[in-house]
């Protein structure tokens, strides 16, 4: 899989995708003609930039993912903290939890799937 950094319109554009395939890239084209005043060749090019980082494929003029959105930000999030944070998930949630105040049900919520993951 290519670079999974993605800016603003195309993680909205990525999102129309996984919301509505599979799509005809024609539709998919005019969505984003409304949704954010792109033109065709606009849309098409973004489309091709998402194809080759591996995340979606046009074939025969009908697009579909090739990962889910769940993987995709998966694997966005382990890629964020193997280079923010040397892949230290402990500093991680220690630079995340500094900044604010954690709920009950946050922490609650953590110490489940830190549970899940020693089962």
């Amino acid at each position: 899989m290519g670079d999974l950094k993605m800016g603003t319109s195309e993680a909205k554009f990525a999102d129309m995708i996984w919301e509505r395939e599979p799509i005809a890239s024609g539709e998919l084209a005019r969505l984003a003609g409304q949704v954010f005043s792109w033109k065709k060749t606009t849309a098409f090019t973004v489309l091709k930039r998402l194809c080759e980082r591996g995340l979606f494929q046009n074939r025969n003029g009908v697009v579909t993912s090739l990962i889910s959105k769940k993987e995709f930000y998966a694997r966005h999030s382990e890629q964020y903290v193997k280079e923010a944070f040397g892949g230290s998930l402990p500093a991680f949630l220690a630079a995340f939890g500094s900044g604010k105040k954690l709920t009950e049900k946050e922490i609650d919520e953590i110490q489940k799937i830190i549970d899940s993951m020693r089962e």
